[in-house]
Formats: structure tokens, sequence, C-alpha cells
């Protein structure tokens, strides 16, 4: 088998799935020593449940702990169910404080019960104080352990301090610098801390000017935070300007990676944490609501279909082109709709410039209505010979992609305001306005043109 760290992730599937398959579970151990936790989630994940069992029963229980946090709910669940309270206690003794808090809020309440009373007093404490905070703010994504100095020291006594520690935090480029009372002033940056002149007073090179983060804030805002400067770690404050403890890039690149899948899988109705080989029918069940939903809409658009019986039976060609103005208006809409989600997810759009982005998408979508209206309407003709036939689909060309551009807008601007994830139900509201519009405007306009 070729060297694990030079083959693709594919390979590495295919590669497993024949070691687990022969039985040589030594192999499979010794490709499993090689790999980050990440990467054995990533292969736990894109196992059946059958031989993922078998995988785990060769992971180390020191690498267990990382490797839980790092795949989806479902599949961590069908893992837990697995082992007894005895060893999540020992997993849980593996890991830090904010890796820790995220791994229990995941167990049953009665383990957690004995999870936290196997701790000594002063971790339990630090590690309620992290589940204090809810999951998706800063305060639940913060690491206690920060190493902190005050200001009125030099940089050759910070340098003893920290050999006599003889390590740091992972991630570490600054030390926080606080007060007696544990208020926060600034930091020092290491570099400066490495190439100053070690009699230097660490308040004459620290920074006060570096964005801190309040404890409140959403985990959104902190991954923004980090996006716009560049940062590898953030100190936290309450609001009282008291340090609580820091946030690093490798959990706001887990921030930003969980809202991505998250976008992409609300979009069609599932959650990024579906196991892909959950057993048929609870995948089923999470599918079935989001079509009926979509079924409800479709019989509405037919129900409008259906107002117009009488002019479909007259002019069967209409028959034959209805589908079309409903379809380019979704996807006008659509592509409108997208960008839309994504500067909201961005902090791009607000209430100042909302009204703008309105006007800029219905001019868009009424000069892409003209343009494929000629086009549609000069096929119609030359295919039925009838230039009303063509007039009449240009014109619901125009009304229906420009109303597609208003409500690509206004749909997910509502949706956020009513504390509704637009990219959950988007799509669907999108789908279900530009079907009614297009076929009123379409069937509408031939009942009062060509009858």
């Amino acid at each position: 088998m070729p060297d694990s760290a030079k083959i693709t992730d594919l390979e590495r599937q295919d590669a497993v799935a024949e070691i687990l398959n022969s039985g040589s579970f030594k192999a499979a151990h010794r490709l499993i020593q090689a790999l980050q936790p990440a990467e054995v989630a990533d292969l736990l994940e894109s196992l059946p449940r059958s031989k993922r069992k078998l995988l785990w029963t060769q992971i180390a229980l020191e690498d267990e702990g990382e490797i839980l946090l790092e795949v989806g709910d479902e599949v961590r669940n069908t893992l837990l169910e697995e082992m007894d309270t005895a060893e999540l206690v020992a997993i849980s003794g593996n890991l830090d404080i904010d890796d820790l808090a995220d791994f229990v809020q995941a167990l049953p309440d009665k383990v957690t019960d004995e999870v936290l009373h196997s701790m000594d007093k002063q971790y339990r404490t630090r590690l309620e104080s992290v589940l204090l905070y809810p999951e998706d703010s800063a305060g639940g994504l913060m690491d206690l352990d920060v190493v902190t100095v005050r200001a009125d020291v030099t940089l050759d006594v910070v340098l003893r301090f920290l050999r006599l520690k003889g390590s740091m935090p992972r991630h570490t480029d600054r030390i926080v610098i606080t007060d007696r009372f544990g208020f926060y002033q600034g930091v020092l940056p290491i570099r400066r801390l490495l190439t100053r002149d070690p009699d230097t007073r660490v308040a004459d090179v620290m920074r006060t000017d570096v964005d801190v983060i309040n404890v409140s804030e959403s985990d959104t805002d902190v991954a923004r935070l980090f996006e716009d400067h560049d940062l590898i770690s953030a100190p936290v404050v309450d609001d009282d300007n008291r340090l609580l403890g820091r946030i690093t890039i490798d959990d706001v690149v887990d921030v930003i990676r969980e809202d991505a899948e998250q976008t992409v899988m609300s979009m069609a109705g599932l959650s990024q944490e579906d196991d892909f080989f959950s057993p048929v029918v609870r995948s089923m069940r999470r599918r079935t609501l989001w079509l009926g939903i979509n079924l409800a809409t479709a019989f509405l658009a037919s129900w409008v279909a259906g107002q117009f019986a009488t002019t479909l039976d007259q002019i069967v060609t209409l028959a034959i082109l209805m589908t079309i103005v409903p379809s380019m208006g979704g996807i006008a809409g659509s592509q409108t709709l997208t960008l839309v989600i994504r500067g909201q997810a961005l902090g791009q759009i607000g209430t100042g410039n909302t009204r703008w982005i309105l006007a800029k998408e219905a001019i868009v979508g009424l000069l892409n209505g003209l343009v494929w209206s000629i086009i549609v309407a000069l096929i119609a003709y030359l295919w039925f010979g009838d230039s009303r036939i063509g007039l009449v689909i240009g014109l619901a060309l125009i009304v229906n992609m420009s109303t597609a551009g208003i409500a690509g807008v206004m749909i997910p601007v509502l949706l956020k305001r009513l504390n509704i994830d637009p990219a959950l139900a988007g799509g669907v509201v999108l789908t279900t306005v530009t079907d009614v519009v297009g076929l009123l405007a379409f069937l509408g306009l031939a009942t009062s043109l060509l009858l």
C-alpha cells in the first residue's frame, strides 16, 4: 500500500475498506496511527456503520476524544452508543477545556455528571464556566488556557517565566497583559518579546490597539473578525473588560467550515451533521418534510394553472410553452437569492443598503427579462408561426424575471427579520413566488390577448 501521507482521501478510503475486508486489523491500526484526528474522522464518516465500528476498535484511547470532536453529531452519537461510562470518563481526561466543553454537551446527562465528578474541583469549575455560554458564542469557543503577565515587569522576567513553565498553549502568538485584578490591558506579541532588549519593560512594547472579543459575541462575528484582521488568536473579555480566555484560529476554522456546510445543506432542508450511512427509514423521515413542503407549493402552482383551464383547452400551444416562464424566473431569482444570502453571511447587507440592492436587482431582472423575452418570443414565433404567442411569452418573461429579482432580495431579508434561516426556507418561498407569478403572467396575458 502507498505511503498514507501521499495518497488522496479517496485512495485512503479504498485502502481502509480493503484492509477491513481482509481482516488485517494490524494494518488498519498502523494506518490510523499515521493520520491526524480530522483525517481519521473523515474516514469514519465515509464508511458504512459495520466497518466504522471495526475501524473504531483500532483507535488508541488517547486519540478518541479529538476524533469524536471532528465527526458529525450523528456519527458521534452512533460511536458513543458503543462505549461505557468508564471509557467516556477516560476520554474526557485527554481533552483541553474548550474541547471538553464541546464533548460533554454531546453526552447523556448521566454520563456528563460522572465525567464532571471525576475531575478535581478547580478543573471542574473552569469547565463549568465555559459551559455557561451558548455553544455558538465567543464564550462557547474560548479556551481558558492563556499566558498572562503584568505590564510593569521586564521582557527578561517574562522570558524566565516562560522557561520555568516549560511549555505554552498551542497557537500562542501573543501574551496577554492584565493588571493584578485580571482586567485586560493589552498584548505582547511573541516577536517583540524575542527581538527587543530584555531590559525593556512590557508596558513600553505591548500593544493596546488589538481587538478584543466580548464573551457574548456570536461565533459568526468572531470568524469575521479573524478573517478581516488575519488573527491567530484573540483575547476574550466580559462586559467589565475582565480577561476570561482566548479564541484561536483552529476553532475559528471549524466555525467557518460548519457555517459553509450548513448553508449548502440547509438549501436542501438537511443538516450538515446528517450521517450519509444512517438507516434508510431515518433518512427518509428527514427528507419527507422538505418534500411535503415542495409538494404543497407545486399544488399551489397547479391550482393557479387550473384557473386558466378554458384558455389551455382552446390554445393547446400554451401548454407546451407554459413551463418556460416559471423556469426562467426561478433561475434568475436563485442567482439573486444566493448572492443576498452570501452577503448576509458576510455582514455586507443591512438596512442602509437594502433599498439600493433591491433597486439594482430589479433593474437587472428587468434587463435580463427584456433580452430573453426577445429571444424566446422569436423562437416561439418561428416554432408556431404566431406572433401573438411570442408577444405573450415575451411579456410574461419580463414580468416574472423582474419579480424574481425583487423576490430574491426581499425573501432572505424578511426571513432574517423573522429569525428564520434564509438558506433553509428561501429556496422554497422563491420557487413558489416565481411559479405562481410566472403562470399568472403567462396565462393571464394569454387570456387577455389571445381569446
